[in-house]
């Protein structure tokens, strides 16, 4: 394997990883979104 293909691969892993650590960042952020929201309903109807 050639030293070129090897960097890209290893490239295009790390870009792999740093797009999965930002869709789970999303995720959390979405679910304390919705459960701050959730808890703010119930303390106006509870």
């Amino acid at each position: 394997m050639s030293e070129l293909n090897k960097e890209l691969m290893q490239a295009k892993h790390r870009l792999e990883e740093a797009e999965a650590r930002d869709r789970v960042k999303e995720r959390k952020a979405r679910n304390h979104r919705l459960i701050v929201d959730g808890t703010t309903l119930e303390k106006v109807f509870p």
